[in-house]
């Protein structure tokens, strides 16, 4: 055994390692995204990046059935995406060990709502292990293997942002058993979900259901710590640690399996404490479900906790009544730091030009999802990956452009373009629509740490070997322009994200042409990718018109005057600034 310093995803990726997994599969999405980054950089296990989660999944599915032990990740909402091979997948049953990551984003850190994955596992009656530490994590994940192998079930690992990419101390033993693959036979009763299967399976996973709620009760995972009898608190996950940090001389039900729960176990438990407590953040899972169970539940004596957002110790403090700890004062005087695109970055000169449009703007999932904050304030819709297309098409049906007078633009990313947008885009086709899309192409999944994806046809291993994440592989990446025009779009355009005059003249043609469906594609490479670096413009005779700070560059700003200035530390000499000035104030060398 050796003691590493690991996040909850890497010691994951170690934990699914030892336990043999020979393949892995997701769609990169904060809080999940570094776990196949690291299964990858290890022997003997093939990883890769799917178009999407349902695909991920699919194609996990579709190993385990051929034998070999296959770890599948995602993040919370992305489950949502995979929920219909999920579904089917908890009646089949699975072949070899298959297990699903799903990390949440209680707070909203990186995501568009808070979700609680585990009543997915309860929808579908899939075992769900909840990690408490990257200890816990590095343990469950082998686990979680088994149980999926004992019972024949795909099984849920569940961990929230906390967990996912906080660092604790995990002995590792570093050795992998790699069970031999299984023999591949036939199964169409298991695994062809027709109507009459389907039934028949459905009874299979009624039998399995008490199995599992059987092995719940005895299992280690769930684990009663006695203490103080007056105060005894249900909590599962990264919470466990921060019960024990505010509440340390409480009783403690630690469920790391949580679904099933326990019943047996939850009422002995309250049984021996004078008042139960649950303590969960953005959900009432375990509350519902344990006062289902016929247990009383009290509220904390001093106030509620949050109903959403990330629950910390000092909330279960000031919950409980317990003083908190002295801490200095909060620092006073900091500057905002609100987010901003990249100096340079591709997507600022075309949210610059959709706002002197005054377009509406149904934007989608991605950095760009940034053109809804200020300077540029003109993205109006970001629901889910792939939304903003068919809701452009929905706008148009409404009739919204004809009645504002303003163009309706869908915007989308490339990665996400790939992910959801092709059938967006196949459906208004489909239905004749018409008005003006925007694949914003960046040649990267950039908002999760510049991934590869289907557009740019960088896998995972690539990914993972490459020393210029600039090199692309040839013959692999997905033409948009050729992609568009089969699909049958009426006009496709690829234009320079780079030059505002060229994406200016785009977008007033396709706006102007309301009787034709057209897609533009801005292309230049993400700023994390190209971190090439030119001259940096110079500014002469000023007019202090501020048009050049309109554009949101971090690298620009004011002097006390009212001078434009250009910070030499973050300027990458893009040259966005001096396209800008309409009084050409500012030069860029050639």
């Amino acid at each position: 055994m050796s003691k590493q310093l690991l996040s909850g995803n890497e010691a994951i990726a170690q934990g699914a390692w030892e336990a043999g997994v020979a393949v892995g599969a997701a769609y990169p999405g904060t809080p999940s995204t570094e776990t196949l980054e690291n299964l990858v950089t290890k022997p003997d296990v093939y990883c890769e990046w799917a178009p999407n989660e349902k695909v991920a999944l699919e194609v996990g599915l579709g190993a385990s059935m051929g034998g070999v032990r296959t770890l599948v990740t995602m993040k919370h909402v992305g489950v949502n995406v995979a929920a219909d091979p999920f579904m089917s997948a908890a009646n089949t049953g699975v072949g070899a060990g298959l297990v699903l990551l799903a990390a949440d984003d209680p707070s909203c850190y990186s995501s568009q709502n808070e979700q609680d994955s585990r009543h997915y596992a309860a929808f579908g009656r899939v075992p769900c292990l909840d990690p408490a530490d990257s200890q816990e994590a590095y343990e469950f994940a082998q686990r979680a293997f088994d149980v999926s192998e004992k019972f024949d079930t795909l099984v849920m690992l569940h961990e929230t942002m906390r967990i996912a990419h906080t660092r604790t101390m995990v002995d590792v033993a570093g050795e992998r058993a790699v069970p031999l693959p299984l023999e591949y036979e036939s199964h169409p009763e298991k695994y062809v979900m027709m109507p009459a299967n389907a039934v028949r399976r459905t009874l299979v996973a009624n039998d399995r259901e008490d199995a599992l709620v059987a092995w719940a009760e005895e299992c280690d995972l769930n684990r009663t710590e006695l203490r103080d009898r007056s105060v005894g608190v249900i909590v599962a996950g990264a919470l466990y640690t921060h019960v024990r940090e505010a509440l340390p001389e409480a009783s403690v039900l630690k469920l790391g399996v949580t679904w099933p729960l326990p019943p047996h176990k939850i009422r002995d438990f309250a049984a021996q404490v004078d008042k139960l407590y649950v303590v969960e953040e953005a959900c009432t899972y375990f509350q519902t479900r344990v006062r289902a169970l016929g247990v009383e539940v009290s509220e904390p004596p001093a106030g509620s906790l949050p109903r959403s957002g990330e629950v910390t110790p000092a909330h279960i403090r000031a919950a409980f009544g317990v003083a908190e700890p002295t801490h200095l004062d909060p620092a006073e005087g900091l500057p905002p730091r609100p987010p901003a695109f990249c100096a340079g970055c591709p997507h600022r000169l075309v949210y610059c030009e959709l706002r002197r449009l005054k377009a509406i703007v149904t934007g989608d999932i991605g950095c760009y999802t940034l053109g809804a904050v200020a300077p540029y304030r003109s993205v109006d819709s970001v629901i889910d990956m792939g939304a903003s297309l068919s809701m452009a098409h929905g706008m148009e049906l409404a009739g919204v452009a004809e009645r504002s007078g303003r163009p309706v633009v869908g915007v989308i990313g490339d990665s996400t373009f790939a992910h959801s947008g092709i059938t967006s885009l196949l459906g208004t086709v489909y239905n004749g629509g018409k008005g003006t899309l925007c694949i914003l192409d960046n040649r990267t999944t950039a908002m999760t740490g510049t991934q590869g994806n289907p557009v740019n046809g960088v896998t995972l291993t690539e990914q993972a070997a490459r020393v210029n994440p600039l090199d692309v592989p040839a013959g692999k990446q997905l033409d948009l322009v050729a992609l568009c025009q089969a699909i049958g779009v009426d006009e496709v355009e690829q234009v320079d994200a780079q030059d505002m005059m060229a994406i200016r003249a785009a977008l007033r043609k396709a706006t102007r042409a309301t009787d034709k469906l057209s897609v533009i594609i801005f292309k230049a490479p993400c700023r994390l990718l190209d971190r090439s670096r030119k001259p940096m413009p110079t500014i002469t005779d000023c007019r202090r018109c501020g048009t050049c700070i309109q554009i949101g560059c971090p690298a620009l700003g004011k002097d006390q005057t009212g001078y434009a200035v250009i910070d030499p530390n973050q300027c990458i000499g893009c040259g966005q600034c001096a396209q800008a000035c309409p009084f050409g104030c500012i030069s860029k060398e050639a």
